[in-house]
């Protein structure tokens, strides 16, 4: 395939027409990554935001075959499809998983981790809105520490969510998964290029992509792309990806932003005190001068 840009994207849409909510991230990832995929896809998501805004007759927005799995069996089923057309000798087709932080670093894990195990081949792509956004923004494995969500609340001794976010960039390559990578809906040439690189993957690729919820991030919906980019800019949120045994960052943010810029322009970060910024600031510094040393990623994302 020819190196993606954005003048040799196709101009048909394949998703179109949901009913999510006005900036809404993983709607953007979804779209987004179809642009690359074409229409020979074929798309699993268990119950998330993206599958509650557009698989109910009569609007159903995916111009591409669209199934609704159980919340843990997303994985399963893309084995199940992936066998299928390897039995019927159909080549050419892309069999991709959509999910949410919850249906992959919580419920659907044990089945991602089978499925990557066995080596099927398929497209993973969790769009990650750091929460149960779908049902009421409950804390998920992929929830950063402090975060206030409904089941997180910040009141008396409970200060937020108190475990650090869930490393499921770590988690796939500790699998040996052939390709992973993260991605922002921030930076689409970066997302174009790594869909891409997956889809021409002998075996299973995950794509961690981050993707902002303006109603459960206490944020104005006209800046889910920005919060999107200053997470990257902020190094919160680095751009790398895992290929052919190495790991390496596609966007290196040379010049750092203050953390402070992203978690103050939200309204789940709107209880931290000076302290919890700066300890935010030391995880990332700590992480970025860890790369720097050993002139490599550590392997992970920033962890608070």
């Amino acid at each position: 395939m020819a190196k993606v840009s954005i003048k040799n994207l196709p101009g048909e849409e394949l998703f179109f027409g949901h009913a999510g909510c006005v900036g809404c991230g993983g709607t953007l990832a979804a779209r987004l990554a179809l642009k690359v995929l074409g229409s020979k896809t074929m798309l699993v998501m268990p119950p998330c935001c993206v599958m509650a805004v557009s698989c109910f007759y009569p609007q159903i927005p995916f111009r591409v075959p669209a199934l609704i799995s159980s919340f843990a069996g997303t994985a399963a089923v893309l084995s199940g499809i992936s066998a299928g057309l390897r039995v019927k000798n159909k080549e050419g087709y892309h069999v991709v998983g959509f999910a949410g932080d919850g249906g992959t670093a919580d419920i659907g894990l044990q089945a991602l981790s089978g499925a990557v195990e066995r080596g099927d081949r398929f497209i993973y792509i969790c769009y990650d809105n750091e929460a149960y956004m779908n049902t009421g923004a409950q804390r998920s494995g992929a929830t950063p520490r402090g975060t206030r969500t409904t089941t997180t609340p910040v009141t008396g001794a409970s200060q937020g969510e108190n475990r650090p976010k869930k490393d499921m960039f770590r988690i796939m390559l500790a699998h040996g998964i052939p390709y992973a990578a993260t991605a922002s809906i921030a930076y689409p040439v970066d997302y174009f290029e790594k869909v891409s690189r997956a889809m021409n993957t002998g075996g299973p690729s995950y794509i961690h992509v981050l993707a902002p919820c303006p109603t459960g991030w206490g944020l104005d919906s006209s800046l889910t792309v920005q919060a999107a980019r200053l997470a990257v800019e902020t190094g919160l949120w680095p751009l790398m990806e895992y290929d052919g045994g190495q790991v390496q960052l596609t966007k290196n943010p040379a010049n750092r932003k203050p953390v402070s810029s992203y978690l103050k322009m939200q309204g789940r970060f709107k209880h931290f005190a000076p302290e919890d910024i700066s300890f935010v600031q030391k995880q990332v510094d700590d992480y970025w001068a860890k790369a720097r040393e050993k002139e490599t990623l550590p392997g992970g994302m920033p962890m608070w």
